[in-house]
C-alpha cells in the first residue's frame, strides 16, 4: 500500500467501516475481463476471519461466472466528503475503503442460507426480522470467504 499513513490493520477497525458502508461491489472473471457487481451484503467475523454474504436471483450471468471461477475481488466505501482549502486552492476527498479478495461459493444448506439471509439483515436493520421461510430455498445465497483484505481511512482531523 502507497499510503501507509492511511492503511487498517486492527480488524475491529476495519469492521467499522465494513459496517458503516451499504453496497459491496464484487468483481468475477468474464472471459478475462472484470464484472462488477454492486451488491447489498452481510458479514460475520469468526476467529478474525471475515466472510460476507450477498443474496439474489436463482440464476443468470453471475451464476455461470461463480460457476466457471470462484475467484472473487471485492470492494466498499463509505465516509465520502469533500474537504477544500480555499486558502491553498487545494482539496482532499476523505474516505473509508476496505478491498480484497476471496473464494466465493454458493450456499445450499436452507438452514446455512437463513443464518446468512440473518447476517445480511443485522446489517441493514437493528433486530430480529421475520424472514419468510418457505422463500428461502428460492434464494440464492453467496458465501465470500476472506482470503485477503486491506482497509484505508483518510479523514482530516
Amino acid at each position: 500500500m502507497r499510503r501507509n499513513d492511511r492503511e487498517i490493520t486492527d480488524i475491529n477497525e476495519i469492521c467499522g467501516i465494513i459496517l458503516k458502508c451499504d453496497v459491496c461491489r464484487i468483481a468475477l472473471n468474464n472471459k478475462g475481463f472484470p464484472y462488477i457487481i454492486p451488491l447489498n451484503f452481510g458479514y460475520c467475523v469468526q476467529n478474525g476471519k471475515i466472510t460476507l454474504y450477498f443474496h439474489g436471483a436463482a440464476e443468470g450471468t453471475k451464476h455461470e461466472l461463480i460457476a466457471a471461477d470462484n475467484r472473487t475481488g471485492f470492494e466498499m466505501d463509505c465516509s465520502h466528503r469533500l474537504v477544500l482549502d480555499s486558502v491553498k486552492g487545494s482539496c482532499t476527498m476523505e474516505y473509508q475503503s476496505v478491498a480484497g479478495t476471496g473464494m466465493i461459493t454458493p450456499v445450499t444448506d436452507d438452514e446455512e442460507k437463513y443464518r446468512a439471509l440473518c447476517h445480511i439483515m443485522k446489517h441493514y436493520r437493528s433486530g430480529d426480522f421475520p424472514i419468510n421461510k418457505p422463500l428461502i430455498s428460492k434464494t440464492a445465497v453467496f458465501m465470500l470467504t476472506v482470503e485477503q483484505i486491506t482497509a484505508k481511512s483518510h479523514i482530516v482531523k
